[in-house]
């Protein structure tokens, strides 16, 4: 039995295979019709013939079986890797991948790794893998070498459109979270940001366009826009007082919204103000009138309350007089009325 070596080759002599040939003088030589042997003789025994010549030229031949074996192992070679994370954050090797030149003296039957697999996990933690080459013999053997996995695959970005109502103060703030519609990672988001988070009444029919910012655990960062809508719809606190209005020597009283107002105020911004009654008169005395201030923002919002407003006439009348001249009766007297004497008086209101 011989061994096959590094080259995949066997050799030998008549002297391995004599086992005691004699000769009754002297042998000359020996020799054998096959030497050497290859891969392909193994599991197949060879019958090589050993020939004797003896010194006198007498020739013999007898056989024998050579069997062929292969006990030397492959000579593995591997090479460190890198592998990038797909979009399912998965990456998955070969045996080809890891190899760098494996050999055997005769032929390799088989390669293969323990670990061909990867995941997020693995991410930033080199994998030591083991190549493992069987040759057609049946001789194994197996060598490590370092896996390095990186994700460079940026998130997947999903935004919505949304709505938001400003507060009593004009503000209206929001998150990641309001603008998120399913962002993803093939491995796992770490962040979500926004460039803009608060809006105010300038925001207001003017929709502003915000970008959502997604960052993984890796690193990788991708953004995408989205608009937001800003609404008021936050009516105006109407702050109202009673006044009291004195009639003008016409018996008329004019007032303004200001009159009534009281410190009115908005979220945003008050556009107009106004009364429902804003004159009054000689019938208002002594019969206080409920009137509305209405109030208007300038995003439409409308809201209203009441006053009274006391009306009083502090106008005097004004007396005409004309000297008359009266004759006495034959009683010696004579009788006027406040109608002699009156010249045409008036008010501003009504003689009573």
């Amino acid at each position: 039995t011989v061994q096959l070596g590094a080259n995949g080759v066997a050799s030998i002599t008549p002297e391995d295979i004599d086992n005691g040939s004699s000769d009754n003088c002297e042998i000359d030589t020996m020799s054998l019709n096959i030497t050497k042997f290859s891969c392909a003789d193994v599991d197949n025994p060879v019958t090589v013939t050993l020939t004797l010549l003896d010194v006198n030229g007498n020739k013999s031949s007898a056989t024998a079986l050579v069997t062929v074996e292969d006990n030397v192992v492959p000579i593995v070679e591997t090479q460190p890797i890198t592998v990038q994370l797909g979009a399912n954050g998965v990456a998955s090797i070969t045996p080809e991948d890891i190899d760098k030149g494996s050999s055997d003296n005769c032929e390799i039957d088989t390669m293969s790794l323990d670990i061909t697999s990867f995941d997020c996990a693995d991410v930033e933690n080199p994998v030591t893998v083991t190549l493992t080459v069987i040759d057609v013999n049946g001789n194994e053997s197996s060598e490590t070498a370092t896996v390095t996995v990186e994700d460079n695959v940026a998130p997947i970005v999903e935004t919505q459109p949304i709505t938001v109502q400003l507060d009593a103060n004009g503000i209206a703030s929001i998150t990641p979270e309001d603008i998120d519609n399913g962002s993803s990672d093939n491995c796992e988001i770490d962040t979500m940001s926004l460039d803009i988070t608060s809006f105010d009444c300038t925001d207001v029919d003017n929709p502003v366009t915000i970008t959502l910012t997604v960052i993984d655990v890796n690193g990788n960062e991708s953004s995408e826009t989205a608009t937001v809508i800003v609404e008021d719809n936050v009516a105006p606190i109407v702050e109202t007082q009673p006044i009291t209005v004195q009639l003008d020597a016409n018996g008329v009283a004019t007032i303004t919204p200001e009159d009534i107002d009281n410190g009115s105020s908005d979220n945003c911004e008050i556009d107009t103000m106004s009364l429902d009654i804003t004159e009054f008169s000689c019938t208002d005395v002594d019969n206080p009138v409920t009137i509305t201030l209405t109030v208007i923002d300038i995003n439409g919002n409308e809201s209203s309350e009441t006053a009274l407003v006391t009306v009083e006439d502090n106008v005097d009348p004004t007396v005409v007089t004309q000297n008359i001249t009266v004759q006495l009766n034959e009683n010696g007297e004579a009788i006027i009325t406040p109608e002699d004497i009156d010249n045409g008086s008036s008010d501003n209101c009504e003689i009573d």
